[in-house]
This record gives structure tokens, sequence and C-alpha cells, in this order.
């Protein structure tokens, strides 16, 4: 006599979680990895005038 389990998801429903948790990571480790670049500019932004700087800066 076979034991009938309980399925909670099928395979799909977990084959696209996992693809989720996947994109979802590389793209956090892309962010991450543009934090010092965005400072950076900010940064050069903020010496530059920023929005006082008007035309100055084309």
């Amino acid at each position: 006599m076979k034991i009938q389990r309980k399925r909670t998801g099928t395979a799909v429903q977990r084959v696209l979680a996992a693809e989720a948790a996947v994109v979802g990571a590389l793209l956090l480790a892309l962010f991450v990895a543009e934090i010092p670049s965005v400072l950076r500019e900010m940064k050069i932004w903020r010496i530059s005038g920023g929005l006082r700087a008007g035309h100055r800066y084309p």
C-alpha cells in the first residue's frame, strides 16, 4: 500500500520561485556593486553646484 504524500506546490511553481530568487539576488548584487559609483556621481554633482548651477555646466 502506497502512502499518499501531500504536495505543497507543483514543480513549475518551485522552478519559478527559484528563478525569481536567482534574478532577485543578481539584481541586488548589481545594485550593491553600483552604490560607490552613484555616491561618487552625487559628490561631483554637489561640487559642481547641483541645481543652483543652472546652465553653467551643460
